[in-house]
C-alpha cells in the first residue's frame, strides 16, 4: 500500500517556473507578422529585380526562424513541466532557445557584414523608390512586433530591499525574440537613411556602410545575449548576490556554523536552488538553517548537509 507523504518542506514540487502565457501569445503574433513581411519582401525582390529587397527578405527569414523557436520553447517548457526526467523543471528550455537565437544573430551579423563589404567593393543598381517603400513597411511591422514583445519582466523586483536581483527576473527567451525584432528595426532605419541619401544626394556608398554599422550593432546585441543565457546554462551563478546573502545568513545565526560546501544555480526567473554543506558543534537539524534562509524568497530549493565538528578540529 502507498501512503501519501505529509505536507512538509521536503515534499514539494520541482516545477519552479509557471510559464509566460502573455509572452507566448505576443511572440506568436510577432512571428506571424514577421513571416508575412518576409514573404512580401522576397516576392517583391524577385518581382522588382531588387537585390536589396531580396537580401532583406532572406535576412528577415532568420528572425522568423528565431521567433518560431521562441514560441516552440514556450510550448515545450509548458508541455514537459511535470515530466520527472527534468530534475529542476523545464525553464532552461526557454534559456536554450534564447542562446540558440543569439547564435542565429551572430550568423545574421556575419551575413550582413559579408554582403555589405561585397556591395561596397562591387556596387550595383539600387531601386530606391521600391526599396524605401518596403523598408518603411518593414520598419512599421518591426515597431508593432517590438511593442508586442517589450519585456515587462525586466524591471527590478525588491526582495527584502535588494534591488540588485532585478536582472535575474528577465525572460531570456522573450529577450532573444525582442532583440531579433529590434535588430531588424535598426537595420531598417539604417537602410532607410542610406536609401534616402543615395536617392537625393547620390551617396550610393552609404547603403553598404550602414549595413556594416548594422552588422556591428547586431553582433554586440548577440554577444550580450550569449553571455547572459550561457551563464544560466552553465550554472555560473556563484557571483550572484544571493550567494553572499546565504553566507551572511549562516554567519549571523546563533547556532554558529562554517560553510564547507556551497553550490547555487538558477532554476527559474529570479529563482535559485542551493546545496549547502555545514560544519558545526551545535545540536541543530538542517531544518533550522533552512528556516533561516527562507527569508530570501528567491531560494526555492534548499538542500543542507550538516557535519559535526570532531574533537581533533576543536583542539586544533
Amino acid at each position: 500500500m502507498k501512503y501519501p507523504l505529509p505536507d512538509h518542506p521536503w515534499n514539494h514540487s520541482h516545477v519552479f517556473h509557471d510559464g509566460n502565457p502573455l509572452a507566448q501569445r505576443n511572440t506568436t503574433l510577432a512571428a506571424a507578422l514577421t513571416a508575412t513581411m518576409m514573404v512580401v519582401e522576397i516576392v517583391g525582390g524577385y518581382a522588382l529585380n531588387s537585390m536589396a529587397l531580396l537580401a532583406d527578405g532572406w535576412h528577415m527569414s532568420s528572425h522568423t526562424l528565431a521567433l518560431g523557436l521562441s514560441v516552440l520553447a514556450y510550448i515545450l517548457a509548458k508541455r514537459f513541466a511535470a515530466d520527472p526526467r527534468f530534475a529542476f523543471g523545464t525553464w532552461k528550455i526557454e534559456v536554450l532557445a534564447g542562446y540558440t537565437s543569439a547564435l542565429l544573430l551572430v550568423l545574421v551579423a556575419g551575413s550582413m557584414l559579408f554582403q555589405s563589404i561585397e556591395r561596397l567593393l562591387s556596387p550595383g543598381p539600387i531601386y530606391y523608390d521600391q526599396a524605401i517603400a518596403l523598408a518603411c513597411i518593414g520598419l512599421l511591422v518591426n515597431i508593432v512586433c517590438a511593442w508586442l514583445l517589450k519585456d515587462g519582466h525586466g524591471h527590478s523586483h525588491d526582495h527584502h530591499g535588494h534591488d540588485e536581483h532585478g536582472h535575474h527576473h528577465k525572460d531570456l527567451n522573450l529577450r532573444a525574440a525582442y532583440i531579433h525584432v529590434i535588430a531588424d528595426a535598426a537595420t531598417s532605419v539604417l537602410a532607410i537613411v542610406a536609401l534616402i541619401a543615395g536617392k537625393f544626394w547620390g551617396a550610393n556608398w552609404l547603403d553598404p556602410v550602414m549595413g556594416i554599422v548594422g552588422a556591428v550593432l547586431v553582433a554586440v546585441w548577440a554577444y550580450g545575449l550569449l553571455r547572459d543565457s550561457g551563464r544560466v546554462l552553465l550554472d555560473a551563478e556563484m557571483d550572484a548576490p544571493v550567494v553572499a546573502e546565504i553566507r551572511q545568513v549562516i554567519e549571523s545565526t546563533p547556532a554558529k556554523a562554517t560553510i564547507s560546501d556551497l553550490h547555487v544555480w538558477r532554476v527559474g526567473k529570479g529563482k535559485f536552488a542551493c546545496i549547502l554543506g555545514l560544519v558545526t558543534e551545535a545540536e541543530v537539524s538542517p531544518d533550522y538553517y533552512r528556516h533561516q534562509l527562507r527569508i530570501h524568497e528567491e531560494l526555492v530549493h534548499i538542500t543542507i548537509e550538516i557535519n559535526k565538528m570532531d574533537q581533533s578540529h576543536r583542539n586544533a
